[in-house]
């Protein structure tokens, strides 16, 4: 019978590991990869994107994979105020459930878009079933796009882009799945990098919790537009989330266009197999920005200074092999 020492044995399998660790490049899909959002669970990644009339979501093992992975369209919907502009699906998982939170409207405007929720089963990849429009106190009606959700504080919000005058971003705390019990606008285009194209804009909010910190990154400027790009806001250290004082905003974009993608804008987080932060956002190829069919979608590591706040990686050429998130492989 052979023998091995144990330390052999574990440079050995340390050897193993870092061979299947994965690689990928960007783009994951070169049309149709706008608003994209992520998210890693139990061996699996799940991406989804606007899909205009449907939500569809795509699974791999790894996010290189997730360019041909196995794709499911979880939801078509006939009824005419949500039936058309299906915009920025996203999963959530509260209580073992998993929800999906998304924009839709009426045919042939883009005037009555709302926020509405579906949902699902025990994975990303189940049955959903349409739970309600999204609903709280006065304004919550209004018109409203872009939601996501987020636990801060052992409380749970909704945030989202809303539109009291200029499109900004509002943050409220949910009473449920579906309803917001009290919400407050947190952020507004005021910053020059807000406020190129169109019109302002803040759009796109997406939560990352790390280290005892909350940041809220945020699409700034009009889509169509170069400069369309990612903000961040900061929660000040046990503040209450609600108040608009409590955030911090940072006085540039923290992802920008570059090496030939622009308008790089609407993000999501995730974190891979070990914990590590990620980065998945669009981008187009055209030099005027894009608002529709013409963006892709691409992935970037996020790491930490010695204060534990986030460096962004900024958007490479499409040939760059980018290491994977650890513990992926296939």
């Amino acid at each position: 019978m052979l023998s091995f020492p144990l330390a052999l044995v574990a440079t050995t399998l340390f050897l193993i590991h870092v061979a299947v660790a994965e690689s990928f490049t960007n783009p994951l899909n070169r049309v149709n990869g706008s608003d994209p959002f992520m998210v890693y669970s139990k061996g699996n990644y799940y991406l989804t994107v606007t899909g205009w009339d449907h939500i569809a979501i795509t699974r791999a093992k790894t996010i290189e994979g997730l360019k041909k992975g196995e794709r499911k369209v979880v939801w078509r919907d006939s009824t005419p105020n949500r039936c058309c502009e299906v915009w920025a699906p996203e999963m959530h998982e509260f209580d073992g459930v998993w929800w999906i939170y998304y924009t839709a409207g009426s045919k042939g405007t883009f005037g009555n878009q709302r926020p509405h929720v579906l949902k699902g089963g025990a994975t990303p990849f189940d049955k959903y079933t349409y739970a309600a429009q999204m609903s709280g106190p006065q304004g919550m009606q209004n018109w409203g796009i872009d939601a996501t959700v987020a636990t801060i504080a052992k409380k749970r919000y909704f945030i989202w882009s809303c539109k009291p005058d200029l499109q900004s971003v509002c943050l409220g705390e949910m009473s449920s799945p579906t309803r917001v019990s009290s919400f407050t606008r947190i952020s507004k285009p005021e910053l020059p990098f807000e406020k190129k194209g169109e019109f302002p804009v803040n759009e796109g909010p997406a939560v990352m919790n790390h280290g005892g910190k909350t940041y809220i990154a945020y699409s700034a400027s009009h889509c169509a537009s170069p400069a369309y790009s990612l903000g961040l806001l900061t929660l000040k250290n046990g503040a209450n989330p609600l108040k608009p004082e409590s955030w911090i905003k940072s006085p540039q974009p923290v992802v920008k266009s570059g090496n030939g993608n622009y308008g790089t804008g609407h993000n999501g987080f995730f974190q891979g197999p070990e914990g590590d932060w990620w980065n998945v956002y669009h981008a187009t190829k055209k030099p005027g920005g894009d608002c529709r069919f013409d963006r892709y979608t691409m992935v970037s590591a996020v790491k930490f200074d010695a204060k534990g706040d986030p460096i962004f990686d900024q958007p490479q050429p499409s040939s760059k092999q980018i290491e994977g998130p650890k513990g992926s492989g296939p």
